[in-house]
């Protein structure tokens, strides 16, 4: 029968048992359509490199200066870090200090015993860059983040622990590159030690949060110019 000839009843029918299906179906159907969206979704959002932090510590760049510090309990346990989801800055705490002296002071720490302590990296008043510790290995530094973050102690020349702009250009450059190796967002993914344990720690910048504002910022540029 052609369709313009069928009988109205029937058509009736058809859009009546259209309009009857059943609402469990219905929602069925809407779910199925949500998950096929969030897949989509998935593939497309930017994600993080899954790249190892043994990768890292083998593509170290040059302008990093490696002493490692000997393999012992206090300072230097070599037990693995299988994550970093952080990069956790510090400050030393030692007015005037150099960078080869507070390495001098975790490396004293397998002799003397006194405490755990110690740092992936040393930024010194210059601008110097000291690796103490492998980004694969924790450092014993940043309380309950250890287990997944790196870590930076700068030093800085007087009380008010605001770090040298030698210290600060090293620091921004440092952190843009660990952030990019470990596709860290700088504005969730740098932190300081007081967001860890509440201790004042790096004093001048927990004193003056928009310091700390602008240092995150300029990290964030220092990626953006690299990727280009």
């Amino acid at each position: 029968m052609s369709p313009l000839k069928q009988n109205p009843s029937r058509r009736a029918g058809k859009r009546a048992a259209r309009r009857a299906l059943p609402r469990p179906a219905l929602l069925a159907a809407a779910a199925a359509a949500l998950c096929v969206l969030l897949l989509a979704a998935s593939f497309l959002a930017p994600r993080r490199p899954d790249t190892l932090p043994g990768q890292v510590q083998q593509a170290m760049p040059s302008w990093v200066q490696q002493e490692l510090l000997t393999p012992n309990e206090y300072s230097r346990p070599q037990i693995p870090l299988e994550e970093v989801n952080a990069v956790v800055i510090h400050y030393v705490g030692n007015p005037g200090t150099s960078a080869e002296a507070n390495r001098s002071y975790f490396e004293g720490l397998a002799v003397s015993g006194e405490t755990y302590a110690s740092s992936n990296f040393i930024i010194g008043l210059e601008g110097e860059i000291l690796q103490c510790v492998p980004v694969d290995e924790v450092a014993y530094c940043s309380s309950d983040r250890n287990g997944d973050t790196v870590s930076i102690e700068v030093c800085h020349p007087d009380e008010t622990g605001q770090f040298t702009a030698a210290s600060m250009s090293s620091l921004v450059r440092l952190t843009a590159w660990l952030c990019e190796a470990f596709g860290l967002d700088p504005e969730t993914g740098i932190i300081r030690h007081y967001d860890v344990t509440g201790k004042e720690c790096p004093l001048y910048y927990v004193e003056h949060p928009e310091a700390w504002d602008v240092f995150r910022a300029d990290v964030a540029l220092a990626m953006e110019e690299d990727a280009q």
